[in-house]
């Protein structure tokens, strides 16, 4: 009897780690079936570069995602893999990330010969947005927003640390004050004459260099929501409209579920009522 209870005990704990590993299986492939359907329909090469809070495993550990190294290796040999006239469609759902792997997928995107439209279905804030910047078409959802490219420094943005100076003597402020500004206005430089570049392929130099300043400098908070409204008025090309896709897509990327859901709704498409004569 003793046994009988231990192989169902080992096979509860098989099955706790294989089921998940199945069903993760299956949803990648109608991934990839919807990105081949959404690749025959407009002839591009699709990518997607989606990052979800995720939960590991049946212990329910929160994993935060982000553009890292990993992302731009993965980016960039799917770009080698895409003959150099064919478009290409990156889907950008992300909160940002690092800077060195968000200007290496940039850069691909600006070299590539073939058409590049990036479609941002919610957000695309920070590294996100500077992909944008590389793009040759920008589609966002009308209720979907980027964000400020301005570098941060640890946890502190560079535009802020660059103030202390200004505000405090120079005997009054530390050593480590002193070389966390130098690399804050390092940075900063950096960043502008990197988004300069990209936007002279869009605009004329003047209109270039206004634009980075007002994204690199700490014009507004890094969270800031640029609105597709602003993204036009800026002058980025940005137009209004998603493939439907490119909706079916992002249901297959799901947001981790919580224990106790704070939004709830019928997921079904409602008909509006007709208006009567």
């Amino acid at each position: 009897m003793l046994d009988i209870w231990i192989v169902l005990l080992i096979v509860v704990i098989i099955l706790l780690f294989t089921v998940p590993v199945a069903q993760q299986q299956m949803v990648r492939a109608r991934r990839l079936r919807t990105i081949r359907d959404l690749e025959t329909e407009r002839r591009t090469r699709v990518i997607t570069l989606i990052h979800r809070q995720e939960r590991i495993g049946f212990l329910g550990i929160p994993l935060f995602r982000y553009i890292d190294i990993n992302d731009s290796e993965e980016v960039l040999r799917a770009i080698r893999l895409t003959p150099p006239d064919m478009p290409i469609d990156l889907v950008v759902h992300t909160p940002g990330g690092l800077i060195l792997s968000s200007e290496q997928i940039a850069m691909a995107l600006r070299r590539h010969r073939g058409k590049v439209t990036i479609f941002v279905p919610h957000y695309a804030m920070s590294g996100g947005t500077l992909l944008c910047l590389a793009a040759d078409k920008v589609a966002m959802d009308e209720n979907a927003v980027l964000g400020p490219v301005d570098p941060r420094i640890g946890e502190y943005p560079a535009a802020s640390i660059l103030l202390v100076p200004r505000l405090k003597p120079p005997e009054e402020i530390e050593d480590r004050t002193f070389i966390l500004v130098d690399i804050a206005a390092k940075a900063q430089n950096q960043m502008r004459e990197f988004v300069t570049v990209l936007l002279r392929d869009r605009m004329d130099a003047e209109r270039a260099d206004r634009l980075s300043r007002l994204l690199t400098q700490g014009t507004w908070t890094h969270d800031y929501p640029i609105t597709f409204e602003e993204a036009r008025d800026l002058g980025l090309p940005v137009t209004p409209g998603m493939p439907a896709g490119v909706y079916r897509l992002m249901d297959l990327f799901p947001q981790a579920m919580p224990r106790r859901p704070s939004v709830a709704y019928v997921p079904v498409p409602y008909q509006g009522e007709e208006k009567k004569g």
